[in-house]
């Protein structure tokens, strides 16, 4: 058998970046649907926020030029939210409430904490103020024809809420990515299996890809199991491959007799990534079978986990239309030190301290999911890099991910 020389992690996550383009098309998608879809086009304001000079505070509207210490105003009108107003008469003020429209002819707002009602029912100011003061400025936020949101953003609530106060109900986005999942292993057993056999153990992973895909926003649209068997692992493929637009499994992708994964795609597609100088998770096939794009994940359940993070979330975002945006990390000092060094980067599960020190969970297996349920995120140890007390690594919360 041939070594094949494991590829560097970042050159690794270069080479799915560089090879993942867009695969799918657009739909038109109603607001109130589009939490964490793909935007397929720039949006443009066509409306000034806020659209005219509104005050930030319940008060009294004024020309500041006829504010004169101690001198009282006349009310001339009354102006709630959501009511145009009439030009501002001369020498009087305006009773206005929070995000009502400042009339014409007044530029102040002094707030009604700092006045008080003379015997003739009009307004006394107490405090000076400045031209301007307590008013929110036309287009103060977004004005026209400035972008607001960019191709390849992935929605959230604040930018729904955005859309929204732009008038905007229906935007173009990327259609969901159809992922289908395949698990595989002779051990696994689905989760409503009650009765455990020996030598058996729960499928952990198909669960967790699902969720994983879900909460990127896509469908796990098909999902099968198949044991270690190569004709098995050939017609699963095959089948998902018709109605998928990307295919993503776990276990099956190393190198031992049962291992039949990455054989079934050199047989019916192309590799173009195996093995990955990573730790937990060297075994990583990425390519195509069946003319559709292929993530082989490990079988343990923290590799799986772990590629997904890096390389699946990474694929599946370029797949989707969406802008790769690399998760976010922050420099922290580990409270171990060690001397030994290892040729892969390695992704401890970590938790943090008050201060900032990254402490590994004790058990650091591949096949050991619980760390993940209680550790904060990653810590990257690069390659071939001893651990210092007093050197600064990166840390990966898993939120960024």
């Amino acid at each position: 058998m041939s070594h094949t020389p494991m590829m560097p992690f970042k050159d690794a996550l270069i080479a799915i970046e560089e090879a993942s383009a867009c695969i799918v098309g657009q739909e038109p998608t109603e607001l109130n649907n589009a939490l964490n879809r793909i935007l397929a086009v720039d949006i443009i304001a066509e409306i000034n926020i806020p659209p005219s000079d509104n005050s930030a505070m319940d008060g009294y509207a004024l020309s500041v030029q006829d504010l004169e210490e101690g001198k009282p105003l006349a009310i001339s009108q009354r102006i709630p939210a959501g009511i145009a107003p009439h030009s501002l008469q001369p020498k009087t003020c305006a009773r206005i409430f929070t995000g009502a429209t400042i009339p014409e002819g007044a530029d102040t707002v002094i707030m009604q904490e700092n006045t008080e009602f003379d015997q003739q029912g009009r307004i006394v100011f107490n405090h000076t103020a400045q031209k301007g003061n307590n008013v929110r400025l036309k287009g103060q936020d977004v004005k026209i024809g400035q972008r607001i949101l960019t191709k390849g953003t992935r929605l959230q609530p604040q930018h729904i809420g955005m859309l929204a106060s732009l008038g905007v109900y229906e935007v173009t986005c990327f259609k969901q990515l159809k992922v289908g999942v395949l698990t595989t292993g002779n051990e696994l057993v689905p989760v409503e299996t009650r009765i455990l056999k020996a030598g058996k153990i729960y499928n952990s992973n198909g669960p967790m890809l699902i969720s994983l895909i879900q909460k990127l926003g896509h469908s796990a649209h098909s999902c099968l199991h198949v044991n270690d068997n190569i004709i098995e692992t050939e017609n699963a493929l095959k089948s998902l491959s018709e109605d998928c637009d990307l295919i993503l499994s776990s276990g099956g992708v190393s190198v031992g007799e049962e291992d039949h994964v990455k054989n079934a795609i050199e047989k019916n597609g192309s590799l173009s990534l195996w093995k990955v100088a990573i730790k937990p998770g060297k075994p990583l096939v990425f390519g195509d079978v069946f003319d559709t794009p292929f993530i082989g994940l490990p079988g343990n359940p923290s590799s799986s986990l772990v590629t997904f993070h890096w390389f699946a979330r990474t694929a599946i975002c370029a797949y989707s239309g969406e802008v790769i945006k690399h998760p976010k990390k922050f420099k922290v000092y580990p409270n171990f030190s060690r001397q030994k060094t290892i040729s892969r980067d390695e992704f401890l599960r970590a938790s943090l301290t008050e201060e900032n020190k990254a402490v590994p969970h004790p058990q650091q297996s591949s096949g050991a999911l619980f760390a993940s349920c209680v550790c904060d995120g990653y810590l990257h140890i690069p390659a071939n890099t001893s651990i210092d007390l007093n050197q600064r690594f990166d840390f990966y919360p898993f939120s960024s991910f």
